[in-house]
């Protein structure tokens, strides 16, 4: 068992079925407090089940049977409902816009020992351990680029692959081909909505930049060049066994 701070929150509902899925955010704001006070505002109608502060507390807002206000407007593999399906974790850190920094090692201890402990109650595949981003591709970067998604798959929780390159130029905005088709229909398969078309516009960019947040953080540009292009491949492969 872990040691988890009681904070209720007023902002759930009941949800449909039990969560297969695990979301993962930054709080994105000046400090823990301010958050905290925030996702137990009625007002401000947002939630998560946890949050993890940089010292390593875990606070628990809402029971994990209950549905938490915390993805928004977001899709996975089909499904629009993200806080029906899932489990959403707060981490503290100011985010982008107040002073993004790399996360303490005593915080990511602490998820780490939370994401065992939720898992042990409930089916969450590796595959369905996501960030903001992925669900919510252009509107959300949380918890972005330098939260350390190989360390939790070392600890076993998430997928990572790190492939020798793929061959071939950089795939990007303004092509065509099937190339960019195959591209979209794997982006599609691992769980974006990414409809193929075949043609790279804005939109694809927007995907694959939310895909290298999580799996290729080195660059974040939005460009599929060969390292992205093997990391997605080896991920389908992760995710289908």
């Amino acid at each position: 068992m872990i040691d988890v701070i009681p904070a209720p929150s007023p902002n759930f509902n009941t949800r449909v079925g039990p969560p297969d899925m695990i979301v993962l955010h930054y709080t994105g704001m000046v400090d823990g407090p301010s958050a905290l006070a925030r996702m137990r505002d009625e007002a401000a109608e947002v939630s998560a089940h946890y949050m993890v502060e940089e010292d390593g507390r875990i606070f628990g807002l809402v029971a994990e049977e209950r549905r938490a206000w915390h993805a928004g407007k977001s899709f996975w593999r089909g499904a629009t409902d993200i806080n029906g399906v899932s489990i959403g974790v707060e981490i503290v850190n100011p985010g982008h816009e107040f002073g993004y920094r790399p996360f303490p090692d005593r915080q990511i201890e602490a998820l780490i020992a939370l994401l065992g402990d939720i898992r042990s109650r409930w089916s969450i595949p590796d595959a369905r351990i996501l960030g903001h981003s992925d669900v919510a591709p252009g509107r959300k970067q949380d918890p972005g680029e330098l939260f350390p998604w190989r360390r939790l798959a070392q600890a076993g929780h998430g997928l990572w692959a790190e492939p020798q390159p793929a061959p071939g130029d950089a795939l990007t905005r303004g092509q065509e081909g099937t190339g960019i088709f195959a591209l979209q229909a794997g982006l599609t398969r691992l769980g974006y909505e990414c409809a193929p078309s075949g043609a790279y516009d804005d939109w694809t960019a927007t995907v694959v930049e939310a895909f290298q947040r999580h799996w290729r953080p080195a660059s974040v540009d939005g460009a599929a060049d060969g390292e992205t292009r093997a990391r997605l491949i080896a991920l389908l492969r992760l995710a289908a066994e």
